[in-house]
């Protein structure tokens, strides 16, 4: 069928390259217009519900909130895992679904589940779906600062909120603008107790006389002189005057006002996060999220277009400063592949025209390769894969065997011709004689070439099959090498041939003139003659090659994925629970300061709580320290990222401090994915949360003896501190109060509601409710509180409860509707799983669980394992398919098997180069060794190719198969190719040394994904040159000692 396609290519020609032009101008088109990223989107498929309960307390929220919410939510279609936050005055659901999900499916089943929950949740409570993105969307951040001291911190987050968020949200494929720090304006009614007393108002009047105070309302229409007069009533709050000017009630025909009983002023409402930037002092600020799946580079730049021109519209002195911007890495990342394309194609085209010693023969070759790309840029634009790290990396580490066909084609052509020329010495090759001879040329290694190109292409199964983040992650690189390749074999057997038979001219040089030829020969040939002589010997020395492999082996660690150097940095410590906005905010400006001491850093942003946005569940005591760095060239002689990491480790010493250093959107997958923001997290679940932290706090114990365990940290359950009404049922009764009026005073007066908002414009600031702090700041003032009777009595808060201060816990965290304490474990100076197998069995053996309790490990532990089981299972099947293309080629057991058994001696050179770079095995390795399996197969197939064609020409010529015709067959197939097989090993290796060792972004994943592939391709040819001739030898000799 193969023969047939490369005589049908030949014989329509013109056909053949009308196509060629088409697939030129429509894989420029996808070239252009593909999107890029730095990174494949990793994120779950991902419905957040954000439900805001002001003023609850964590118990409250998680028991009437987030409980009701999680075990709905559980019953989903698709839903893998529910994970539930329960904070102070919010309720965060995560719903995580299976892959391949609909996200806007999945968000549809949220609520209609949402539906049938909403009736078991507070009145008070307000959910709401979060945006169409995840944290991983995070691709652009500012902050608003004013140096010049004219506009406060609330009058910029009012800039950011009612300006610049809308602004920006107007944009294409802009989810959400989340508001980050400063200060929201918000107008204060604090209520005098004594004068409520003497007036004899509640709090439930001067509630009420707000909100009927705060409106404004239509009166249809008056038609007056035949026009029409549209009727409104004002009534909107304005100034403080207006506030005070409220009627409550009339005593004696003299109004009461809110004046009269309250203060009212202008103050900043209570927050839950706080922006500081460079160590210098509070900014407000922005998060622009991306829509899942969206196109970051363009949506950046639409964004920092708008900023710009927004510049202008903004008062005297306010100044946007970018804080983080994910294009910079986008950039960097798309430019260092780009540039190690261009770099492989030119080397590659080197290696052609040394051996080949013809330029237009290389041409030949070399064009299959911005074709076989274009093909896959096309193939990715339809498919809807972004140009990241990951995608270009496939067409990176492809570049070599792409054109191995090619090379071997024309290699096999130039021998053709040459033949020709000595038996026809006296005429010139041309017309359809000279097609024809190209033509068999094809045909003769075509077939053969087609399958062992779709032996690689199919080699790579294994890597559709991972499941998850890292089948995500893995997933776009294997499909372009995937197209690249099939694109390869498909150009192969119908553009090469008419190529070669278009510029194949003029005079073909002799191969035995090349001196490269002649050295490898000189080099070959007494090698190959020992090998004959002595094949059990060669064999025995292979495997005792192979068994050296045992000792790097043991000495491997295991990895998830290095660590990709993003060019910033997030500074992740968690606190001790407890603690108040104001010291939140010193300690952030002291570790901001810490970390711009150090030179290589440009600009630190840092983010104590939350930002206002449902991909942000952070609690106050949560830091996460955005850290610019500067560009390479700037940093000190010498600095590396790891070192740069071990020095601000020194440079931020802060007591109650854990300090965990990540790249951004690294942690932001992991903490989407497990919600684990450190290499290994152990999850301790239970019913109890007093034996959860207790087992947690064990569990942190151990870890800190582990080797390797740089840092763990226990999150508190139990360290949030409360004050405690315990309201007496029976003493209230007295009264004629019920529970609810007690806690109305409680809600309302102590804690204070916002129980309407001003219109100003377009912005809208939130009026709140509440006692002074003079009467409520400790728990003795609480006591002494008045409370107004149904029958005009005046009591105490005391007097009808104790009040009190307890431990509880500072926020709640659930996994699929149980209880889960989290243990944060960060890895440094050894491999992932050897510290993970170490820190499970020091758990196992020293922590002593509870009933009805266990323990999970999670972060990218998990994944590894995962990746490693799948893996198990996998590869076996792959090399089963191999084996079955292998028969479909030579249709003879012996043969297959033989090729088969090569495979194993290519990783010789993969295993030792790995130890002498000093990598771990990972996901990415495993990656590199399965696409040496698949290039491995191709050398064996080449090699048996030329052994099979030479005895076959003996045989015909009427020789029988003696030991000794065998012998000379197996002389000729292998040292008189020697130069094909040399060329396609040097266009592999030229294709893979700059990626290799390559520096800049994404190189710490291609590296090793390269690695493997690099040392197999030292090792592979020489087994090929040597083993394949040998077991060749063994099983033709016994087989003309049968006959």
């Amino acid at each position: 069928m193969i023969a047939a396609l490369i005589r049908w290519s030949v014989a329509n020609r013109f056909l053949v390259l009308l196509a060629t032009a088409f697939l030129t101008v429509a894989g420029l088109w996808g070239l252009r217009t593909t999107p890029v990223d730095a990174l494949p989107d990793l994120s779950d498929i991902q419905v957040i519900i954000r439900t805001s309960w002001p003023g609850q307390a964590p118990q409250i929220v998680e028991n009437q909130v987030t409980y009701p919410l999680a075990t709905t939510m559980m019953s989903v279609p698709g839903a893998k895992t529910v994970r539930g936050f329960s904070f102070f005055g919010d309720s965060f659901v995560y719903v995580l679904f299976e892959d391949g999900t609909d996200l806007y499916w999945a968000r549809s089943r949220v609520l209609e589940y949402l539906n049938q929950v909403q009736g078991r949740l507070p009145a008070g409570a307000k959910t709401a779906l979060g945006p169409d993105a995840t944290g991983v969307g995070w691709i652009f951040q500012y902050a608003l600062v004013d140096r010049s001291g004219r506009n406060d911190l609330s009058q910029l987050r009012a800039l950011q909120d009612w300006f610049l968020k809308y602004e920006l949200k107007s944009l294409p494929d802009v989810a959400e603008v989340a508001s980050v720090g400063g200060m929201v304006r918000q107008y204060q009614v604090l209520l005098d107790p004594a004068k409520l007393v003497a007036y004899g108002i509640t709090h439930e009047q001067v509630r009420n006389a707000l909100l009927a105070g705060n409106q404004e309302s239509g009166g249809s229409v008056l038609e007056l002189a035949e026009v029409e007069y549209m009727v409104r009533a004002s009534g909107y709050l304005k100034t403080l005057d207006d506030f005070r000017h409220i009627a409550l009630a009339a005593r004696g025909g003299v109004p009461v006002r809110l004046g009269d009983v309250a203060t009212i002023q202008v103050g900043p409402e209570m927050r839950r996060g706080i922006a500081e930037l460079d160590g210098q002092g509070e900014v407000a600020g922005g998060v622009v999220v991306l829509r899942s799946g969206k196109n970051a580079q363009a949506t950046i730049a639409a964004v920092k277009t708008r900023l710009a021109e927004l510049q202008k519209s903004l008062p005297q002195g306010v100044e946007i400063v970018t804080t983080y911007d994910r294009s910079a890495l986008i950039e960097r990342a798309i430019h260092n592949l780009s540039f190690k394309l261009v770099e492989e194609f030119i080397v590659v085209a080197l290696v052609c025209a040394i051996f080949l010693w013809h330029l237009r023969s290389s041409a030949v070759a070399i064009i299959a390769l911005p074709l076989g790309v274009m093909v896959a840029f096309l193939v990715m634009r339809w498919q809807g894969i972004n140009a990241n790290i990951m995608s270009l990396g496939g067409i990176a580490i492809a570049i070599g065997a792409m054109i191995d066909a090619a090379v071997v084609m024309i290699e096999n052509a130039h021998k053709k011709i040459e033949a020709w020329q000595h038996a026809h010495p006296d005429r010139q090759l041309d017309g359809d004689e000279r097609w024809q001879v190209i033509t068999d040329a094809a045909v003769e290694v075509g077939p053969a070439l087609f399958f062992s190109l779709l032996i690689i292409t199919l080699s790579f199964i294994p890597v559709f099959t991972l499941q998850a983040q890292e089948g995500r992650l893995f997933g776009p690189l294997a499909f372009t090498k995937t197209y690249a390749m099939a694109a390869a074999a498909g150009l192969s057997v119908t553009l090469i041939p008419v190529l070669m038979g278009y510029w194949i001219r003029g005079r073909i040089p002799d191969e035995r003139r090349n001196p490269i030829t002649r050295a490898l020969i000189a080099v070959y040939r007494p090698a190959l003659d020992w090998v004959l002589q002595w094949p059990k010997a060669t064999l025995v020395i292979a495997l005792l090659a192979l068994a050296t492999t045992a000792w790097p082996l043991l000495r491997l660690g295991g990895e998830f994925l290095p660590r990709l150097d993003e060019g910033d940095l997030l500074y992740m410590p968690s606190a001790l629970p407890g603690l108040s906005a104001q010291k939140a905010a010193e300690l952030l400006q002291l570790t901001n300061r810490m970390i711009k001491t150090v030179p290589e850093v440009e600009r630190v942003f840092g983010k104590a709580g939350r930002a206002e946005t449902a991909t942000d569940p952070a609690p106050l005591e949560m830091f996460e320290t955005t850290i610019q760095l500067k560009p390479r060239e700037q940093w000190r002689a010498g600095m590396t990222p790891e070192k740069l990491v071990e020095e601000l480790d020194r440079a931020v010493q802060v007591p109650g401090l854990s300090n965990i250093w990540v790249p951004p959107i690294r942690n932001r997958i992991d903490m989407l994915a497990t919600g684990i923001k450190s290499p290994i997290g152990v999850k301790v679940t239970g019913a109890d949360l007093g034996a959860i932290d207790r087992v947690a706090l064990h569990v942190e114990q151990v870890a800190k003896g582990v080797p390797g365990v740089s840092s763990a940290l226990a999150e508190r359950l139990t360290g949030g501190r409360y004050v405690d009404v315990q309201i007496d049922r029976a003493a209230a009764a007295r009264y004629g109060l019920n529970i609810a009026d007690v806690q109305a005073v409680v809600a309302g007066a102590i804690g204070g509601e916002n129980i309407t908002e001003t219109i100003e414009g377009r912005a809208r600031f939130p009026v709140n409710l509440r006692y002074p702090r003079e009467v409520r700041d400790t728990p003795q003032r609480l006591a002494t509180l008045p409370i107004l009777t149904p029958m005009g009595q005046q009591i105490t808060l005391g007097a009808v409860a104790k009040v009190g201060i307890s431990d509880g816990p500072p926020m709640l965290k659930s996994e699929n509707a149980r209880p889960s304490g989290w243990v944060y474990i960060d890895v440094r100076g050894r491999d992932l799983a050897a510290v993970a197998d170490d820190l499970r069995a020091a758990v196992t053996q020293q922590v002593q669980l509870e009933p009805g309790m266990s323990i999970a490990y999670s972060g990218q532990f998990e994944y590894l394992e995962r990746a490693n089981a799948r893996l198990k299972v996998v590869v076996p099947a792959t090399l089963l398919i191999i084996f079955v293309l292998l028969y479909l080629t030579f249709d003879r057991l012996d043969e297959a098997a033989l090729i088969m058994a090569t495979l194993p001696f290519a990783l010789i050179g993969g295993v030792w180069l790995l130890v002498l770079m000093g990598y771990q095995l990972s996901v990415a390795t495993g990656v590199g060794f399965i696409a040496l399996a698949g290039v491995a197969a191709e050398f064996g197939v080449v090699m048996l190719l030329y052994l099979k064609h030479a005895l076959q020409d003996r045989l015909q010529a009427g020789a029988s198969a003696t030991r000794e015709i065998v012998d000379d067959a197996i002389r000729e197939g292998a040292v008189q190719r020697v130069r094909p097989k040399a060329m396609t090993v040097a266009v592999i290796l030229a294709g893979l040394v700059p990626i290799v060792w390559g520096t800049g972004t994404g190189s710490e994943v291609m590296s090793r994904i390269a690695a493997p592939m690099l040392g197999g391709m030292v090792t592979a040819p020489l087994l090929s040159l040597f083993v394949v001739p040998a077991v060749y030898a063994l099983l033709r000799r016994h087989a003309s000692s049968e006959q």
